[in-house]
């Protein structure tokens, strides 16, 4: 026989699940990237704790002497990511008006991201290490800018809310309002430490190639700098490919959907 206790935490799960939305976060585009996800949190709250632990990561940087110390990369990171932003309203209507920033973050990592509502940071080691074309960087960009898109940090934090990893179902059902510092906390887990699943790198990939081309950067560059990447290891993968599909299909699938996309950017450099 059931108690009280469990037939309240019952009651309390229906309420959460209830509370999941089933949206439709970007348009499909050229590359067709179509799949609805499953929402707990709302785009406002993680958009205003990825705000707020952007600010954190900046003000570290800051302290420490590594922000923006490179004028020549941090003026190519915002000529890239000012050409990729109008763009992004292929996929979705609201995006070229979100608070973009874009910062360069002095360190030897091979690591760039950007947090949901468009808070970019590229590290020098990516720069420096790969010695990327414009092309080259703009498919990375491209491709950290498509998870913010697609909402996957959004997705993950929901997964977890509701499956109660990090914030218990009781928390979900009444609301985030008491346990805000948390979802804070877990916008940077998602950025910093937990891998994302093979079909959300699968779509930042493909809808990263596409938007790089709207752009008038040639899609191609995409397969070059993974190959790049995959060259510059050593005894395996670097920490940015540390959790993504394996080399060999990403290339595969990168190749096919850049030469889908390829009349885009033959659109965008007349």
């Amino acid at each position: 026989m059931k108690t009280v206790i469990q037939v309240f935490w019952a009651a309390l799960a229906a309420l959460a699940l209830a509370g999941c939305e089933t949206v439709q976060t970007t348009q499909g585009g050229v590359v067709g990237v179509d799949r609805k996800q499953t929402m707990l949190v709302s785009s406002a709250e993680v958009n205003q704790a990825a705000a707020q632990e952007y600010q954190k990561v900046l003000a570290q940087a800051r302290q420490q002497g590594r922000l923006n110390r490179n004028p020549q990369q941090v003026q190519r990171v915002r000529a890239i990511t000012q050409r990729l932003i109008p763009n992004t309203a292929a996929f979705r209507s609201d995006a070229p008006g979100w608070a973009w920033e874009a910062n360069v973050i002095t360190d030897e990592q091979v690591n760039a991201w950007c947090m949901p509502g468009g808070k970019i940071a590229v590290y020098s080691g990516l720069i420096e290490k790969l010695q990327l074309t414009d092309d080259e960087l703009a498919a990375i960009m491209g491709h950290e800018i498509s998870h913010a898109l697609r909402e996957h940090s959004r997705e993950q934090i929901s997964q977890q809310t509701a499956t109660g990893l990090v914030v218990g179902v009781a928390a979900a059902a009444v609301g985030l309002g008491d346990v805000g510092s948390q979802l804070a906390n877990m916008v940077a887990d998602v950025t910093f430490n937990l891998p994302r699943s093979r079909a959300d790198e699968v779509e930042a990939d493909r809808i990263g190639v596409e938007l790089a081309a709207r752009s008038g950067y040639n899609p191609h560059a995409a397969v070059s700098v993974w190959e790049k990447m995959l060259k510059s290891a050593s005894g395996g993968p670097p920490q940015f490919l540390s959790t993504h599909p394996s080399p060999a299909n990403r290339l595969s699938d990168l190749k096919v959907y850049a030469e889908r996309v390829m009349p885009l950017y033959q659109s965008a450099r007349r």
